[in-house]
């Protein structure tokens, strides 16, 4: 997952996408370079359909794609011979308020039709359907606002981006999940849409972690996942928000912490893991180790609940020993969480605080 960088643009220029794939850096970069926070909505249009094609040779065509179209819904269509200035393309009249779209097609056999979008055949005509439906809210692509992640616009995603860096500001460690969840949501200062299931996934699950310094994005995220739900930027009634949702595979989802970049070393973000001390443990739980570490070091911990839930691990239970021996903090967790199933990374909250997540050596 990518990490969000103290300047703004390095902020902009990295986002993670669907958990494990990330946005390139350079379509990012520029998401915190504009003026204004809203870019301005196109109006929806009205899509007026003009397919032509020789009728000599395509008589046949012209009746079938216009049953086709008709049986999709499609209205608005206009069939007729082509001229010589006749190209593909769309063409934008009306006013701003009132825009017309005038998109020009060939019908270029009984199962091909060319328009602006691509090449289509009669079995994807819900494609050409959802195409023009997609024109008339957005307009010609030449003419949206740029997108960054999640659908949203690059001044909406900044937005976003900006609320999420604020701390948390107050204890979570033993709150319910359900009260933190809340608390944290008002804190962002942003619409966050709640499902109603919410409240009966967190049940009584009370929060182990504490979170108060870390900021609002990351936390929320966190808190979501043992729950069953996930964070999910939206522009919510014009807005830019969150929403909260179940959890689904290959989604698209705010994560919890976000990759070092390259060129920031450990020393840099978190110097005490360098710090070498001599260790000497002997059967002691893993969780011990991890919060002592933890303190030591000053970079709060997060768990990863549902992987450790998976593969059956207790951290409270998983005995670790580490040979006497001078080695750094960072050796020692690493040593202790490998006995035990488990590994720690490495991230950055929003605000560039670090942190270490800790999960399993398997997948999920």
């Amino acid at each position: 997952m990518d990490k969000l960088s103290n300047s703004t643009a390095a902020i902009a220029s990295r986002m993670v996408v669907a958990i494990t794939a990330s946005l390139a850096g350079a379509a990012l970069l520029e998401l915190l370079q504009t003026g204004n926070l809203w870019a301005a909505q196109p109006a929806v249009g009205q899509v007026r359909l003009e397919l032509v094609g020789d009728p000599l040779t395509a008589a046949a065509a012209f009746q079938e794609w216009a049953q086709a179209l008709g049986q999709a819904g499609i209205k608005n269509v206009r069939i007729r011979g082509a001229a010589a200035s006749d190209k593909v393309g769309i063409e934008v009249l009306g006013s701003p308020e009132q825009p017309i779209y005038v998109v020009t097609g060939i019908i270029q056999s009984r199962d091909e039709l060319i328009l602006p979008g691509g090449r289509y055949r009669k079995s994807q005509i819900k494609q050409i359907a959802n195409w023009l439906d997609e024109l008339a809210r957005l307009g010609p692509p030449d003419r949206r606002p740029a997108k960054a992640a999640f659908g949203l616009t690059k001044q909406q995603f900044a937005e976003i981006l900006e609320h999420a860096r604020q701390p948390v500001g107050f204890s979570t460690k033993g709150l319910p999940r359900l009260e933190a969840i809340q608390r944290v949501s008002r804190t962002l200062r942003l619409p966050v849409e709640t499902p109603k299931g919410l409240a009966a996934a967190t049940g009584d699950d009370v929060v182990a972690e504490e979170m108060s310094e870390l900021s609002c994005g990351t936390a929320l995220a966190c808190l979501l996942r043992p729950a069953g739900y996930c964070l999910v930027p939206r522009s919510l009634n014009g807005r830019a928000g969150f929403a909260i949702v179940q959890s689904q595979p290959a989604m698209e989802i705010w994560p919890i912490g976000w990759e070092p970049p390259p060129d920031k070393s450990l020393k840099q973000l978190a110097p005490g893991l360098l710090e070498v001390i001599n260790v000497h443990l002997e059967k002691v739980p893993a969780s011990d180790v991890i919060s002592a570490i933890s303190q030591r070091v000053k970079v709060p911990v997060l768990l990863d609940h549902n992987a450790l839930a998976r593969h059956g691990i207790e951290p409270a239970k998983a005995i670790v020993n580490v040979p006497p021996g001078k080695i750094t903090y960072a050796a020692a967790l690493r040593r202790a969480l490998f006995q035990a199933g488990l590994k720690y990374e490495l991230r950055l909250d929003e605000a560039d605080k670090p942190l270490l997540w800790i999960t399993t050596l398997k997948p999920i």
